[in-house]
């Protein structure tokens, strides 16, 4: 994601005429590299995180997390959860 927001700035810096960025052409044999370069390292990125299973990994966290929250949730709501004493602390 890093890799595409990069990108998005150094076009919106180009079309704004900020900084080095301005004077960038779009020629195929110039700058375009330049402009082309943060979105084609943000392909070979999500395709080694998925490849590596990254990808896969995070969203089985989530959704455990997810799940465990959902059954924490549960607990409470049917008041088998963890109790307090007089004195605020947990049994």
């Amino acid at each position: 994601m890093l890799f595409v927001i990069v990108g998005v700035a150094l076009i919106v810096a180009h079309f704004a005429g900020m900084g080095p960025m301005a004077t960038w052409n779009w020629e195929l044999t110039g700058d375009l590299w330049k402009f082309a370069l943060p979105f084609g390292l943000a392909v070979v990125w999500w395709g080694l995180a998925d490849a590596s299973g990254l990808t896969r990994r995070r969203a089985m966290r989530k959704d455990d997390e997810r799940k465990a929250e959902r059954q924490r949730r549960n607990v409470e709501a049917l008041g088998l959860g963890p109790t307090k004493d007089r004195d605020g602390r947990r049994r």
